[in-house]
């Protein structure tokens, strides 16, 4: 559908390396707003029974389904990729040809295990601007979700962490940030894909944080501007 501002809101969302704990949590909170899911793996029988986890999460209108990493991306009219970085540029030579033209967000953090308290971003200067040099400018890569701990998001509950959206175009951002207030989250325009960088290395502080405190859900929270969800 397209919104009046212009922005094509996608109806299918495919979510590549969606078996995971931070996959599952945006496939569940964007199936029960509405949208259509596909949850992409590896190899499909892991992708049929996260399908069916979330299913069996609540009697969603739209039903979420199971497929192969490929197949997904094919399919779907937006593309979302939650794999570890370790798997990044395998996973994206590998779909490079069935996002063509679509938007792409990446979730994808940099983490080099064990010392995943430090910031290390890969030679090409983020893991989003390692998506586009190796998708091309084809491809509206967009990144959104690193900073938000899946702790949360496969319960009913009030999440207080922002998202910070960074994209090689303004149409793609706001078509993201949509995509964020559907799964009950506050998004910023945090502007273009080279500033994902910044977004991308705070996720090893929070990691930080999170073991100095003996917690598990340190996040951001943007202040001193008026918020949408205080309006």
């Amino acid at each position: 559908m397209t919104e009046s501002t212009g922005v094509v809101i996608p109806h299918k969302i495919g979510i590549l390396g969606g078996t995971g704990k931070e996959g599952k949590g945006l496939a569940y909170r964007w199936a029960k707003a509405g949208y259509e899911i596909i949850i992409g793996s590896r190899q499909i029988e892991k992708a049929e029974v996260a399908a069916a986890e979330i299913n069996d999460l609540s009697p969603f209108e739209c039903k979420v389904t199971g497929m192969t990493n490929e197949n997904a991306a094919q399919m779907a009219d937006l593309v979302v990729m939650t794999v570890p970085f370790s798997a990044h540029v395998a996973m994206l030579e590998a779909i490079k040809p069935y996002v063509q033209g679509k938007v792409f967000i990446d979730v994808s953090v940099p983490l080099v295990p064990p010392k995943v308290t430090k910031v290390q971003m890969p030679v090409a200067g983020s893991a989003c601007l390692e998506s586009q040099q190796i998708l091309g400018e084809n491809v509206q890569v967009v990144s959104a979700f690193q900073n938000i701990s899946y702790e949360h998001l496969l319960h009913d509950e009030p999440i207080t962490c922002d998202v910070l959206v960074c994209g090689s175009g303004k149409a793609a951002r706001m078509a993201v940030l949509e995509l964020v207030k559907a799964a009950g989250l506050v998004g910023w325009d945090a502007g273009v894909l080279e500033n994902s960088m910044v977004i991308e290395g705070m996720t090893s502080i929070l990691i930080n944080l999170n073991k100095q405190f003996g917690v598990t859900s340190a996040g951001i929270r943007i202040t001193g501007v008026p918020r949408p969800d205080e309006e």
